[in-house]
């Protein structure tokens, strides 16, 4: 593909995360999620799959000195970088863990959140269940997740944009894991308390092209045989030079123990 060689490869994941955190739309999710959450001083909250501990500060602050966060993942690379970015926050702790086993007590949480993690989780249900068995009565539990199978990009050649969504939907294992997030929690026991699609949108090439992956997944699709190649070159000369619109939709969910 000309041009496009070597953009097949995947994004630092760390960068990858900090650069989606960064986004107008993803300041202002995270502090939706956060308020909807009602963290108060001196409880003990959970961040699920806490990645680099992006949101590890603003729990900390919320449950104060006499509080505790923890911060659960199972990569050893993303709790070496949290660790580092908080080791002056004596509240804060990082636990090694599976979200479908984690190294909590029963009943020992006041809050829960996970965010963008449960649609790569093998069996989510257990993910759930095991965010029940954790959260205190009383507790809640928010998520944030997208739907990936809402995506579009626009342009004038609807069939490769229909196709470059329906193959970026197809890499992500849990990919409608924002529509199914109510009917997960439910069936785990939570009691549903709020549900709040967020639209996520690209006006900016550069932006999307980061967190879409429009040229490094096009370039995948033509090589998968899903996308032609010389329709891929016209669909990105046309987004990164004409006006550009691009998006989905993000679920917020606060689920009551």
């Amino acid at each position: 593909m000309s041009g496009l060689a070597g953009l097949t490869a995947a994004p630092d994941q760390i960068a990858y995360m900090d650069a989606a955190a960064r986004t107008p739309v993803g300041l202002d999710y995270k502090q939706r999620l956060l308020a909807a959450l009602d963290v108060r001083p001196g409880q003990t909250a959970v961040d699920l799959g806490c990645g680099p501990g992006t949101d590890l500060a603003s729990l900390a602050d919320a449950v104060g000195p006499d509080g505790t966060v923890i911060g659960v993942d199972h990569e050893p690379r993303m709790l070496a970088e949290a660790t580092d970015r908080h080791a002056d926050r004596p509240n804060v702790e990082l636990r090694a863990g599976d979200l479908r086993d984690l190294p909590l007590a029963d009943a020992s949480v006041d809050r829960l959140r996970v965010d963008r993690v449960l649609q790569h989780v093998p069996e989510p249900e257990r993910a759930f269940a095991e965010a029940r068995r954790v959260l205190r009565p009383g507790g809640l539990f928010g998520m944030a997740e997208p739907d990936w199978d809402t995506l579009a990009v626009a342009d004038e050649d609807v069939t490769t944009s229909r196709r470059f969504a329906r193959f970026n939907a197809s890499r992500v294992r849990n990919a409608t894991m924002g529509r199914q997030m109510v009917r997960l929690a439910d069936a785990a026991g939570f009691r549903i308390r709020s549900v709040e699609p967020v639209a996520v949108l690209f006006r900016d090439f550069g932006t999307a092209d980061q967190i879409l992956g429009l040229r490094r997944n096009s370039t995948r699709a033509v090589a998968a045989g899903e996308l032609a190649e010389a329709d891929v070159d016209a669909w990105l000369h046309r987004l990164a030079t004409g006006p550009l619109l691009a998006g989905f939709t993000f679920y917020l969910v606060v689920a009551g123990s």
